[in-house]
């Protein structure tokens, strides 16, 4: 298994940025693809982005070209940048770890963009 922890995350005015980093600890890092989620007060949790093993990342509409999700396996670090950033990003931002049989997720870190 893989433990994570999310951190990053804070207060920023609208058109601001932030970076969330995952720290990940455990063995077999590089198998897993690496995903950002969000949840948001009264909303279901939904993928912001991911990232495989092999670097194919995927994207959230709501975030294509404002979120850049990057990894660094020698480091167990998975980052996510996120710029021009809007209100309705604020939510609680989870790390997430997959794999065939195993999925798992961080404390999650608070992002709150103010208008």
């Amino acid at each position: 298994q893989v433990q994570l922890v999310e951190s990053g995350g804070g207060l920023v005015q609208a058109g601001g940025s932030l970076r969330l980093s995952c720290a990940a600890s455990g063995t077999l890092f590089s198998i897993y693809t690496m995903g950002w989620y969000r949840q948001a007060p009264g909303k279901q949790r939904e993928l912001v982005a991911s990232i495989t093993n092999t670097g194919f990342t995927n994207y959230a509409d709501s975030v294509k070209g404002r979120f850049t999700i990057s990894r660094d396996n020698a480091k167990k670090l998975v980052y996510l940048q996120m710029n021009s950033l809007k209100p309705e990003d604020t939510a609680v931002y989870y790390c997430n770890a997959r794999t065939v049989g195993i999925s798992s997720w961080g404390q999650g870190t608070q992002v709150t963009v103010s208008s």
